[in-house]
């Protein structure tokens, strides 16, 4: 699994060694965009960086036009690519392979990161293992990435969902149901994890750093956008890595940036550091090449067995690696 086969590199961490008094990035290189697109991303640390480049007049450094819309709601997210109401989100590639086996038409430009603990199954103080869930109620939001970790931490356990007590719950009221009692376990993804461990005695008993490469987070297309206007989406992936090195040069104010989009502290935010790894160009360049096929088909298989889906997505025009190639370093 990539994860494992591509470690972070520190100087591109999302939260990179503080250089404030260096310059802004220099923008790559990228061809004029000729429209206007919009761009969607929801709440976590991952996809956060799309807010510094909306302050900091990266997109328009780049020559791209850029609608920036917020979700409160990744289902939301999820459905408006789907639906092509928005030309772009940053979602997960197991809910991208959701959406395609739903007849979606989507393409994947570039990979923001590998949730590296994030995203945790998070238990009342009497359940110790995941054993113990067998029986319990726990909620998660229904066909995105913590059901699947959720499944995944069962299956590890010997168990499957018929085992618990399944609630489906936006992320949201799901984290803020566990902190009122209301079920013994939460599947959950940050920021939203800090609500949760609010309940007093409460632990995560799994998360997304016990499943290396089980949940990579992208970039994602609509395939009419690619038809359309490939300039609008080169100019997105060269923006993206020139807000990573923003960041990296300017951590304090891109961390009250982060911080203020996500509703949180600086000092929580800090704490999904370690939980997030950002992909340099290298690494996307090396999991487009060698890894995200594998791990699709392995994600794929996984939903068709647990019925997720009712068939495999199609997986030929999936990946589309030429826009990380192009950029330059």
């Amino acid at each position: 699994m990539f994860r494992r086969l591509l470690p972070a590199l520190a100087a591109l961490a999302l939260f990179g060694t503080a250089c404030a008094s260096e310059p802004e990035a220099t923008p790559s290189a990228a061809p004029a965009a000729t429209e206007k697109i919009t761009l969607g991303f929801s709440a976590w640390p991952g996809w956060f960086p799309w807010q510094v480049a909306a302050e900091q007049g990266l997109f328009e450094k780049n020559g791209v036009q850029v609608e920036l819309k917020y979700f409160d709601s990744y289902t939301d997210s999820l459905n408006a690519l789907a639906t092509g109401t928005i030309d772009a989100n940053s979602q997960t590639l197991n809910d991208t392979l959701a959406s395609v086996a739903g007849g979606a038409k989507q393409s994947i430009v570039l990979v923001n990161d590998n949730s590296t603990g994030n995203d945790q199954i998070i238990a009342a103080p009497e359940i110790k293992t995941l054993a113990d869930l067998k029986g319990k109620t726990v909620a998660a939001e229904q066909g995105t990435v913590d059901h699947y970790l959720l499944l995944l931490a069962l299956r590890k356990a010997g168990l499957t969902e018929a085992d618990v007590q399944f609630t489906p719950m936006l992320t949201d009221a799901a984290a803020a149901a566990f902190v009122a009692g209301q079920v013994d376990a939460v599947g959950a993804f940050a920021p939203f994890t800090s609500t949760a461990l609010q309940r007093e005695g409460s632990k995560a008993i799994a998360t997304s750093a016990d499943f290396p490469g089980a949940i990579p987070d992208h970039l994602v297309v609509t395939k009419d956008l690619l038809g359309r206007d490939e300039k609008s989406v080169q100019a997105l992936v060269a923006t993206w890595f020139d807000t990573i090195e923003w960041i990296a040069a300017n951590r304090p104010k891109a961390l009250e940036i982060m911080a203020k989009r996500g509703g949180v502290s600086v000092a929580d935010y800090e704490t999904y550091d370690k939980g997030t790894t950002i992909f340099s160009l290298e690494q996307n360049r090396e999991a487009f090449a060698t890894d995200l096929p594998a791990q699709a088909k392995l994600i794929s298989d996984f939903l068709v067995s647990t019925k997720l889906v009712d068939s495999a997505p199609p997986l030929d025009g999936l990946f589309e690696p030429k826009f990380v190639q192009a950029v330059q370093p």
